[in-house]
């Protein structure tokens, strides 16, 4: 076992989120000592419940809009993953305000901290920023945006991202900072919650529970989901790979399946009687609701970098979600999972240097 003054420390943001908590996991397996960050407003203690007694692990309730936190927990540690934000249409059509405050004034305060202290950090964005595009030609990174109107709330969340992005690349070419960006594309498994409108587990609670399937829309419109578990070794080996520094990757499975095919695979494996119920997105969400048509991610940019490639195909997606939920029932409601307003557990004497200053001044 690695001596406890010698073991490296990663600060993961969001880190009782669904992503968060595989990498607060896959992390402590490969020896890390991890701070986790999360406000518990989309996250949940259940999803890191199985890690609270490892004295490696430290959970931290609080807000990545907090700069006194964020300093003490970028200085005690030696790389950030930034995994914190707004997400889920649903959220993002019902809380614009919160979307745009969390995701940009979040990541600014990250961002000043880690250049502050010299600190490598990991942005995770989305694929959310390419916007609209209407074919299903894979998407590299380098490919334009098709945003619609300022009018159309969904575009909050991907406009949000795009200026997370716009600032990670400036505080680099300004201020040195040492960072990779990598844009996720549907990332679904064990533990992820369909409250806010993640597709993949709201079909398998309704089917295991034997409710119609909603389909927002005609069903047409395509996705390609890729298993948590390749996500996290992804963003664990570019984090790891120096030369990364200042790039963007696209982390995603290639296998597009359309929605309604996605619905029928779901009650097959489920062995639901299960209906499917057409719904249009303004009866969903109201006014203000554009969705994509298709993403496929362009992926020879981190293969060639790290050599990742998806390896479990949506089959396997799907066996875990429903195996997950099966075990554990519906995913809990985090606004009611009885966590203290703040808790602060930390077993580190090293202290930041202080500072009154936000990040923005």
């Amino acid at each position: 076992m690695e001596p406890i003054s010698t073991r490296r420390k990663a600060l993961v943001t969001g880190g009782a989120g669904f992503i968060g908590s595989h990498l607060c996991e896959a992390l402590l397996n490969d020896g890390w000592e991890v701070y986790a960050l999360d406000d518990l407003s989309t996250g949940s203690l259940d999803n890191v419940a199985h890690l609270r007694e490892r004295w490696d692990f430290h959970l931290v309730v609080d807000s990545v809009l907090s700069p006194t936190v964020v300093n003490e927990l970028v200085y005690k540690c030696d790389v950030v993953y930034h995994l914190a934000a707004a997400v889920g249409v649903r959220l993002i059509v019902e809380q614009p305000v919160h979307t745009l405050l969390t995701n940009v004034r979040g990541t600014e305060v990250i961002l000043e901290h880690a250049h502050r202290f010299g600190k490598r950090l990991l942005l995770a964005s989305t694929s959310e920023v390419y916007g609209d595009h209407r074919d299903q030609t894979p998407l590299p990174e380098d490919a334009r945006r098709v945003y619609g109107p300022t009018t159309a709330r969904r575009w909050a969340y991907a406009d949000s991202k795009a200026m997370d992005e716009l600032l990670a690349l400036a505080y680099h070419q300004e201020r040195g900072l040492d960072c990779v960006i990598v844009r996720l594309f549907n990332t679904v498994g064990p533990r992820q919650s369909g409250q806010y409108g993640m597709v993949i587990p709201r079909f398998v609670e309704r089917a295991l529970a034997g409710e119609p399937l909603e389909i927002h829309g005609d069903g047409t419109q395509t996705r390609c989901f890729c298993h948590v578990a390749d996500t996290v070794r992804a963003l664990s080996a570019l984090m790891e790979s120096p030369e990364t520094s200042a790039e963007i990757y696209n982390v995603g499975s290639q296998q597009s399946i359309s929605i309604l095919d996605l619905a029928q695979r779901v009650i097959e494996m489920t062995r639901s009687e299960s209906e499917l119920a057409f719904v249009p997105y303004e009866e969903v969400y109201g006014l203000g609701i554009e969705d994509m048509y298709h993403r496929v991610p362009a992926t020879e940019k981190i293969a060639a970098a790290i050599g990742w490639q998806a390896t479990l195909d949506l089959d396997v997606v799907l066996a875990d979600v429903i195996k997950h939920q099966r075990t554990a029932g519906p995913a809990p409601d985090p606004a009611g999972n009885g966590a203290p307003q703040r808790e602060w557990e930390t077993r580190s004497g090293a202290s930041a240097p202080s500072t009154a200053r936000t990040a923005s001044e």
